[in-house]
């Protein structure tokens, strides 16, 4: 899933395989906004700098937006193609 793909240029079954692609990369994303507000913790508890831990902070609320704005785009694109709109 690249920035650059239009989803209304794509078949069903591509847009349901984007989907599942997706939601196989849910563990993975989970996993490192875990690594990186644990990281973002540790940081703060342990007096390593506050520009650390507010970037790891900033680091993974990007990486978790951008995850679910990807996925309510292709969502909404099957939705609107079973609605027949």
């Amino acid at each position: 899933m690249t920035k650059d793909e239009d989803y209304s240029k794509m078949t069903l079954d591509e847009l349901v395989s984007a989907e599942k692609k997706a939601n196989s990369q849910k563990i993975i994303t989970a996993v490192l906004i875990g690594l990186f507000v644990g990281v973002a913790i540790w940081s703060a508890t342990h007096g390593r700098g506050f520009i650390l831990t507010v970037g790891l902070l900033i680091f993974s609320l990007v990486i978790g937006s951008s995850y679910d704005k990807k996925r309510k785009i292709i969502q909404a694109e099957i939705n609107r193609r079973n609605t027949g709109a």
